[in-house]
């Protein structure tokens, strides 16, 4: 199963998204579903960077995606839309494979 968590600040604003695992829909190079996520939070790294010019903290490995932005960017329009846009498309993936994919929202009270 992919978890996906997704964080708000304490103002109740985006903060990051963390993917760890795999789907287990289909076998390696084969799943979409998998293949749906990571695209997803590619894109919103590639918008977040590339499109919005905000310079995000992130990693990318076999099994693991995190994407952290800077708290001066959580209010940008660009920034707001992109990673809105990502979490709901994650969240409607999740509701068609809810074997294969959790979304769990967290929130930093800090």
């Amino acid at each position: 199963m992919v978890e996906i968590h997704v964080r708000k600040d304490s103002q109740d604003r985006l903060s990051s998204f963390l993917a760890t695992g795999h789907a287990g829909w289909d076998e390696d190079g084969k799943d979409v579903v998998c293949a749906a996520i990571a695209t997803i939070l590619q894109s919103a790294w590639l918008g977040l960077t590339d499109v919005a010019g905000i310079d995000v903290q992130g990693s990318r490995e076999k099994g693991r995606l995190a994407l952290v932005w800077p708290e001066g960017a959580r209010d940008d329009a660009a920034a707001r839309a992109i990673v809105a846009t990502a979490a709901l498309s994650i969240e409607r993936i999740a509701q068609q494979y809810p074997e294969n994919v959790r979304v769990i929202y967290k929130r930093d009270d800090g």
